[in-house]
């Protein structure tokens, strides 16, 4: 995306919108994890607008999620506990990786679409969104906040590899396969339409 066209500022905006609706709509898991589908206007933005899409998409991901920690937007409990531990610390454990992830996706497109279909390029960027999000969000999440009271709580005597496995396992699995076929099927529908940057 050289330029900001008309086109893509109306896109961006509606995926901010979408994302922002998205805030209210996860499924609660045990651990306080829940089970979101954010990451999927992150990866159409991503293959539309290519990495910078991505990345802003990815920001407003993040955004949202940070404020979530103080109920706006939606709640988080896992997010207000962090907050209340340090506030510089959750804003960079929430959005940065989804920043990361948004940016990641649009070269992630860029590399699998000379090589294969326009929806299984797609499909495969969509399973990269969730992929990538739950990865660096725990790995965020582990490295900033691991030795904190909560934490601990939160992995009652597990091991690290164990915690992570039963914090993300269903809601790993379910956000991959969602993110895959939606994004799949919404990138090849765009693509058809024309809303892809030529490059």
């Amino acid at each position: 995306m050289k330029k900001l066209t008309t086109r893509n500022f109306v896109l961006l905006a509606l995926l901010v919108a979408i994302q922002i609706v998205l805030g209210y709509v996860n499924i609660p898991m045990p651990g306080g994890l829940h089970i979101v589908f954010n990451m999927i206007p992150m990866a159409i933005a991503a293959i539309a607008m290519g990495p910078l899409g991505g990345a802003v998409i990815g920001g407003a991901f993040g955004l949202i999620s940070f404020l979530q920690c103080f109920g706006v937007l939606g709640f988080s409990g896992m997010g207000a506990a962090l907050a209340a531990v340090s506030v510089p610390l959750s804003f960079v454990q929430r959005f940065f990786p989804r920043l990361i992830d948004g940016l990641l996706l649009g070269y992630i497109y860029r590399f699998l679409k000379p090589r294969t279909n326009v929806h299984a390029a797609c499909a495969i960027t969509g399973f990269f969104a969730a992929f990538l999000n739950t990865a660096l969000f725990m790995t965020s999440l582990v490295w900033l906040f691991g030795n904190t009271e909560y934490m601990q709580n939160s992995m009652a005597g597990r091991g690290l590899l164990t915690y992570i496995v039963a914090s993300v396992g269903v809601n790993g699995l379910v956000e991959m396969l969602v993110s895959t076929i939606v994004t799949g099927v919404v990138g090849a529908a765009l693509a058809k339409a024309g809303f892809f940057d030529k490059k």
